[in-house]
């Protein structure tokens, strides 16, 4: 691997950040499950042919559980070696204080401008016309995951879009099996999100969340958006508070239930399981519906040190992160996108060809919510979207308690 990056890096007329001496490096990051193990296991075993030493520092939980720990130890001056963060804002203040390590000077070396895609991505990790962060991958939420063996074998046509599942789910009920698995706060919200360009459509999405236009809010595009997501709440079990989302998606793939929401990270665990997409499961980009995607990822950023042979390793990481060799070895386990253009993909499943090729046209890549509202913006949404699939709230007065949310976006 070490070889194969040097002699492309060479053929390109790009300098390798080569450490001067074997170090350990401790990364941390917070995939935890199967699928995202198996991912790690590629970087961990990349960067150890580098004849340096991937310490992994696995925070268990999601981003939410992870970032404040991270952030915590940086702060409080026991940095790692290097760690993930969403594709975004959350290392912007970290930036400011100026404890991360500028890569500016080796993203110009490598060119990382004319090879990552969309651009925005790494747009995402500028601050001030500096580069902070390499992005690894492009994950998105718009993404419906069907077992096609739960439809076969009791006779119901599998799905291919919201409506049609809807249809199915009192003969899966009557079959023994759930319809729409869910979990953790985090995942209902997401079912919400995805509802919102899947049934909602585009203009619409764009109209509530960028324009914070009240009117939009009160169409019948958003009033679908209420009403499939009051489907959702009749059509998960009474169990699904507080579930990890990979025991939800092993729920799908085991056939105790039907389909899950879910982004599209969840394909690293069908992989894990010996799954084949279009013949054990499917996978339904807009919920069947609006085939765009949303295109946040995950990144790694860099704490500063003193140290040069620790530095040396960080830029060692950075470059491998972002070789073509890595990109998609990595992306092919993680069930994730390439942030690179020109990778070979022909080992690629159904479902990430469906996605590349979603992608190929700008015009169906979206802003992610996090883009559009603000932090208490979303979090007053996320707050409604909880409180109504969990009760018998009516649409109405969701729509009504929404408008007031936007109005004081304004």
């Amino acid at each position: 691997m070490k070889h194969a990056i040097l002699t492309a890096a060479l053929a390109a007329g790009v300098a390798m950040p080569l450490s001067a001496s074997a170090t350990d490096l401790e990364v941390t990051h917070w995939w935890t499950s199967g699928g995202e193990a198996a991912a790690v296991k590629v970087l961990a075993d990349n960067f150890n042919e580098t004849g340096n030493t991937w310490v992994d520092s696995a925070i268990a939980g999601s981003g939410t559980t992870a970032n404040p720990i991270i952030v915590s130890r940086i702060l409080g001056g026991n940095p790692m070696g290097a760690t993930q963060m969403n594709t975004g804002r959350d290392a912007e203040e970290l930036i400011k204080a100026g404890l991360m390590l500028d890569l500016t000077e080796l993203a110009e070396k490598e060119d990382w401008a004319s090879k990552i895609r969309p651009a925005k991505l790494l747009e995402a990790c500028e601050y001030d016309g500096r580069i902070y962060c390499v992005p690894i991958n492009i994950h998105s939420w718009q993404w419906m995951w069907l077992n096609r063996h739960v439809f076969e074998d009791n006779g119901i046509p599998v799905p291919t879009n919201w409506a049609e599942l809807v249809e199915a789910a009192p003969k899966l009920r009557e079959a023994g099996v759930i319809p729409l698995a869910t979990g953790q706060p985090w995942q209902v919200d997401g079912i919400r999100n995805v509802m919102q360009v899947a049934i909602g459509g585009v203009d619409n999405y764009l109209a509530v969340n960028g324009d914070k236009d009240p009117e939009a809010v009160m169409s019948d595009e958003n009033r679908a958006i209420w009403e499939a997501f009051a489907q959702a709440r009749t059509m998960v079990d009474d169990a699904y508070s507080g579930r990890d989302w990979n025991v939800a998606t092993n729920m799908v793939i085991q056939g105790d239930a039907a389909a899950q929401i879910m982004g599209d990270w969840a394909q690293g665990e069908f992989a894990q399981a010996g799954q084949e997409a279009g013949v054990d499961y499917d996978c339904l980009p807009g919920l069947g519906n609006n085939p765009v995607l949303d295109t946040g990822g995950d990144a790694f950023y860099f704490p500063k040190t003193d140290d040069p042979d620790i530095t040396a390793a960080q830029l060692e990481l950075a470059s491998m992160l972002v070789s073509p060799e890595t990109q998609v070895e990595f992306n092919l386990v993680k069930g994730s996108l390439p942030v690179r253009g020109d990778v070979d993909l022909e080992a690629a499943n159904a479902c990430m060809k469906k996605g590349i090729e979603i992608l190929a046209n700008p015009e169906n890549v979206l802003p992610s919510t996090e883009q559009l509202l603000d932090s208490d913006t979303q979090g007053q949404i996320t707050d409604l979207a909880l409180e109504f699939f969990s009760s018998d709230m009516s649409v109405d007065d969701a729509m009504e308690r929404q408008k007031e949310i936007i109005e004081q976006a304004m």
